[in-house]
């Protein structure tokens, strides 16, 4: 039996963090589901997984259907979509069978790449020798999940680009829903008449084909920190994600993009070894910040505080503690007021 074999190329950087996360599992958990009720994709589709973040890896190699576990998705700063790409085609190159005079290979591979953000690699080598090598050896589809992802980019690499945006209950189960036809789809019309078939119709008050990147691709969605809990010494994530405040007046108006905090999720040490270790300089100021967390791990009231490391640790009140960073003994304070304009913190990838 032929193989259709099928690779999920997912973003899974700091941006992600919380329920986009925990929705691409879910996710992908359902499009197994649907195919294991297809005879045809219960026959020939075979499913890998690829993650990418500051590093890229296959984190479930190519398995047929009925044996897929979905796995746990990682979590790390960076999203080098170069590094994806160079981990896809290494894995084409060595897992694909081709056709050969004396025997058929596996069918065009489908391929679906995920992705929130922009590269923070040079992706312009991935990207020209996909072109000139694989693009016709695989279908390629990427999806840019809202309108902070580098549209053109994404255009450079295929010209299947859809734009997924949620704006109420159901859409990604909508979306979900889309992607598993559009396997079948393939599966049963390889198995029945040997053709490929055209993406099902998309649904476009949920997602539509991207022909020009839209224009507000230079505004950040999200600012991410990193920090440290004194106590357990285990890592942290809060995520801040953008809104536009009024801060307009009888006579003018003004609108100032601020970042209103979604979550503190608690990290495992694998989150370092998935992080592009590459310096960054970002910072943001602390009074564009809305909202300061509790530490996910003990509990302490602030998961804000700063090391004279530069690092972020949670502290429950003034006091002495030991930096879970540096080790560094340190003693806090009753912090500055609101008018004293905050202080700059470095910021995550995304």
């Amino acid at each position: 039996m032929r193989r259709l074999p099928l690779f999920f190329v997912l973003d899974c950087s700091e941006s992600m963090v919380g329920e986009n996360l925990q929705k691409m599992e879910d996710g992908l958990q359902a499009v197994i589901r649907a195919l294991r009720t297809d005879p045809h994709a219960l026959e020939t589709v075979h499913v890998s997984v690829i993650a990418f973040a500051g590093l890229a890896q296959t984190i479930v190699p190519l398995v047929e259907v009925v044996s897929f576990y979905p796995p746990r998705l990682p979590l790390g700063g960076g999203t080098r979509l170069g590094a994806a790409l160079d981990t896809l085609m290494t894995t084409l190159d060595s897992v694909v069978v081709r056709s050969t005079p004396d025997r058929k290979g596996d069918w065009k591979p489908i391929v679906y790449l995920f992705t929130d953000g922009r590269p923070t690699d040079d992706p312009g080598p991935a990207i020209q020798r996909w072109n000139d090598r694989y693009a016709k050896r695989a279908t390629l589809i990427a999806v840019g999940l809202g309108r902070d992802a580098d549209f053109s980019v994404l255009k450079r690499l295929t010209e299947q680009v859809i734009l997924f945006e949620e704006a109420k209950a159901g859409d990604f189960q909508t979306f979900v829903n889309w992607i598993s036809a559009s396997v079948v789809a393939q599966s049963r019309s390889l198995g029945e008449t040997g053709e490929t078939a055209a993406l099902p119709t998309l649904d476009e008050r949920v997602m539509r084909i991207v022909k020009e990147p839209p224009s507000n691709q230079v505004d950040e969605s999200c600012v991410t920190l990193t920090g440290r809990c004194q106590k357990t010494r285990k890592p942290y994530i809060m995520k801040y994600e953008r809104e536009l405040q009024d801060l307009g007046t009888q006579e003018f108006s003004l609108q100032v993009p601020l970042f209103r905090l979604t979550g503190c999720y608690p990290l495992d040490e694998s989150y370092f070894d998935w992080s592009d270790g590459a310096a960054l300089e970002a910072k943001v100021s602390t009074s564009e910040l809305l909202g300061s967390p509790g530490c996910p791990h003990c509990g302490a009231a602030t998961a804000f505080a700063m090391c004279n490391c530069g690092k972020l640790l949670c502290v429950n009140g003034p006091g002495e503690v030991i930096c879970p960073w540096c080790e560094a003994r340190v003693a806090f304070a009753p912090g500055p007021s609101p008018d004293d304009g905050g202080f700059e913190v470095g910021r995550g990838r995304g």
